[in-house]
């Protein structure tokens, strides 16, 4: 049984960014009844970046998977030995979430060896990155997933970046003080792209699925 990990570093339940990885789930799993995937989101877990233990570098017990111990361990474990990965994330100022940039750094850190400066993963597997963003293709200011990219790339595969532009922020704009956005505006913009926004995250997680199946 082949198995992806989806991980939801969103903070909202059935919005955006869990809406495009419910979708990648879901072709992720129309492909075969020989591929599980499970789906984890960061905002349910107690737990911290990086602690500088340096656990995962000491001489004769080096690991490539962090061994400080909280709730984020057993899901890094699941990830070494998973065959597909997929990393969603809402744009906030720019950067992707707290919660995934922490997680990455455990998930990331352990890769890096200070002998060489390598970036070796436990095992190699095809990747998809979502983003969610209030922004426009033309206005966009997002950093993706800045240096955490580089890692995924040299440690994982080159990945699949997935966007969906101009999300609503909330259901109803009059109730908030969000004057500086016109809600026909957005309203008509998620009328003619978010079906497709949708449509593309499915497709996606079918590639990535038909690529674990084939390796």
């Amino acid at each position: 049984m082949k198995k992806i990990i989806i991980i939801d570093g969103g903070p909202r339940v059935g919005f955006n960014t869990s809406s495009m990885l419910n979708k990648i789930a879901e072709g992720a799993g129309s492909v075969s009844t020989d591929i599980e995937v499970k789906t984890v989101r960061l905002y349910g877990l107690d737990y911290k970046g990086c602690m500088a233990c340096m656990a995962c570098k000491i001489k004769g017990k080096a690991s490539r998977v962090c061994r400080f111990k909280d709730a984020i361990t057993p899901v890094l474990q699941e990830i070494a030995e998973a065959d597909g990965l997929v990393l969603g994330s809402p744009n906030y100022f720019g950067e992707i979430s707290a919660q995934m940039r922490a997680f990455l750094e455990r998930l990331a850190f352990p890769w890096l060896s200070y002998n060489d400066y390598s970036l070796t993963a436990p095992k190699r597997m095809p990747v998809i990155l979502v983003e969610t963003m209030n922004g426009t293709p033309e206005t966009n200011n997002s950093h993706g997933y800045g240096s955490m990219q580089y890692c995924i790339a040299n440690a994982l595969g080159e990945p699949e970046l997935i966007y969906a532009y101009n999300t609503y922020q909330v259901k109803r704009y009059d109730m908030f003080e969000l004057a500086g956005f016109s809600e026909e505006a957005k309203r008509n913009y998620r009328e003619e792209h978010w079906a497709d926004d949708l449509r593309n995250a499915y497709d996606a997680g079918r590639r990535l699925a038909q690529r674990v199946i084939a390796d």
